[in-house]
């Protein structure tokens, strides 16, 4: 039985009306990549992509996210093997100081949205006003495009990711950046992406570049609903809705398929996640993925990673990142938390 969010107890009253004004998504089933992307890209889609922009941006304003005494810029960064252009957006203090760091990769399960909307924009700043430099990678989502026009499936966003936190490292001195305390940090398919990441470089044996993970509710499995994961079901329709598989279809279900842990790091071995740097997870009471994110959470544990686990009571999928003019003491407490673990 699907949960009744709109009249929940559990959920922060404050959230409600926010559920009603964007709705409940159609249910689309996509049978290839193709038609995922053009179900993303119809006027339709489009036009629900701006309504949703258009809220978003109201979050950055001065009230909840100051920008006195930070600087705000963006770099141009080709992306290796592809030779691709991608964004990343800094926000650090105005000051010459050498900052630990937060690459952060943002959220929309890898196939839309853009580090530059209004709402990560001032989720940046807030992480940044603790003594933080940012840095914000836009890379190519799966069906929907970021700043950039050019979009791709796995291992595109992936690549991108990469090759951002690689130029990071090599203009650290320029950026005024401690390179050895670097946190890699991403909400919902960026917490994917920033876990992927991790696995990657562990095969590489390039972990040395990253100094922790910090990973809001991650889109962790794929493959929904499941019954294993009673979340799944039961907070369905709270902002997050599994029933469809555009995002899937559009990011390669092979790879799913394959229980491919670079697309779906659900299905990491001990072998990818064995040493490993610190890893907070931080999951949402209401939130479809909370339990994925637990038994990950503890899946981590039993491959010896130092890690911690919090649950955001009352909150649902994203709240911190998506919705700081609703709960604004919510983001602030995540960003807060955040820098703490960046600085150590």
């Amino acid at each position: 039985m699907n949960y009744k969010y709109k009249n929940s107890e559990r959920l922060d009253p404050r959230l409600h009306s926010f559920i009603n004004l964007i709705g409940d998504a159609p249910e689309k089933r996509n049978s290839t990549r193709d038609e995922a992307v053009a179900a993303a890209n119809t006027p339709d889609a489009i036009a629900g992509r701006e309504k949703w922009q258009q809220f978003v941006n109201l979050s950055d304003n001065e009230q909840i996210a100051p920008s006195k005494g930070l600087k705000i810029w963006s770099e141009k960064v080709t992306s290796h093997p592809d030779n691709n252009s991608i964004n990343l957006q800094i926000i650090r203090p105005d000051t010459d100081e050498i900052l630990p760091c937060v690459y952060y990769i943002h959220g929309g399960a890898m196939s839309q949205l853009s580090c530059y909307l209004g709402n990560y924009r001032a989720w940046g700043k807030m992480i940044a006003a603790h003594g933080i430099a940012v840095v914000m990678v836009d890379f190519r989502n799966s069906v929907g495009p970021s700043s950039v026009e050019e979009t791709g499936p796995f291992p595109c966003g992936l690549n991108d990711c990469l090759s951002g936190l690689r130029w990071l490292h090599a203009n650290s001195e320029k950026l005024r950046i401690d390179a050895s305390q670097v946190t890699v940090s991403g909400d919902s398919g960026g917490g994917n992406l920033s876990m992927a990441l991790a696995i990657k470089l562990n095969r590489s044996n390039e972990l040395k570049l990253i100094a922790g993970l910090y990973l809001f509710c991650p889109y962790l499995m794929g493959d929904y609903p499941n019954d294993a994961f009673p979340s799944s079901i039961e907070n369905n329709k709270i902002l997050l809705d599994l029933n469809g598989n555009g995002p899937v279809l559009g990011y390669g279900i092979e790879h799913l398929e394959q229980k491919n842990p670079l697309a779906w790091p659900y299905f990491a071995q001990d072998a990818d996640l064995k040493g490993l740097p610190p890893v907070v997870i931080s999951a949402n009471e209401c939130d479809p993925l909370r339990d994925e994110n637990i038994f990950f959470y503890r899946k981590l544990l039993a491959a010896g990673v130092a890690t911690r686990c919090r649950l955001i009571m009352g909150t649902m999928h994203g709240t911190e990142m998506f919705l700081p003019t609703a709960c604004p003491e919510i983001s602030h407490d995540g960003a807060a938390h955040l820098a703490l673990f960046a600085k150590k």
